[in-house]
């Protein structure tokens, strides 16, 4: 079989070409861009340190939670797109433990992609730094204060916040290290299903 009448995994009737929907890859690489931005930024934060590199550190706070509340947004709609345009099924010969161990990554990073914003967001408020001024939504606007400044509060979102970016970091991880064994390793056209 040539490649112009190969046939992708996970066909169905929504799918006959086994092939996610243009919107749905657009909802994919969108988020990888957001993700490129906010997950190195927010790690970036943790090891600037000292009053002199506060300007600095400031920037990439814009950056990061301008991209984390975007990635937010963007991962509601994607659910929402989801919830009526499902994706193609796993391929029928893929073993049932990478069938379970795909759906539980992807489940994971979901749940992340809205847990993560809203736990960095929160921390923010609590800490008595809402998204105004120099860290405005995407520079343009102020968000409102949702709560009073609560040093145990923002420590404790700051903590979960933190622990959940090394969890998405583990998970995307995972995603990624999955795609690339479907590609080299199998030869199966799993990748070739998100292009």
């Amino acid at each position: 079989m040539d490649a112009s009448t190969a046939r992708l995994p996970g066909q169905d009737a929504a799918h006959p070409d086994g092939q996610y929907g243009t919107v749905a890859k657009w909802f994919h690489w969108i988020t990888v861009g957001l993700i490129a931005i906010a997950l190195p930024s927010g790690f970036v934060i943790k090891f600037i340190t000292g009053e002199a590199d506060g300007a600095y550190k400031m920037g990439f706070y814009a950056i990061h939670e301008s991209a984390g509340l975007t990635v937010l947004f963007a991962a509601v709609a994607r659910i929402l797109w989801k919830a009526t345009h499902p994706a193609p099924p796993h391929p029928p010969e893929l073993p049932g433990l990478m069938r379970v161990a795909a759906t539980a990554v992807h489940h994971g990073l979901y749940a992340l992609l809205i847990i993560q914003p809203l736990l960095g967001f929160l921390a923010t408020n609590a800490w008595g730094f809402p998204l105004q001024g120099q860290t405005a939504y995407l520079r343009l606007i102020d968000l409102p204060k949702f709560m009073e400044t609560s040093e145990g509060l923002a420590q404790t979102l700051s903590l979960l916040h933190t622990i959940g970016g090394y969890l998405f970091a583990l998970l995307l991880a995972a995603h990624i290290g999955g795609a690339i064994f479907h590609h080299a390793i199998r030869k199966d056209g799993t990748l070739m299903r998100m292009l």
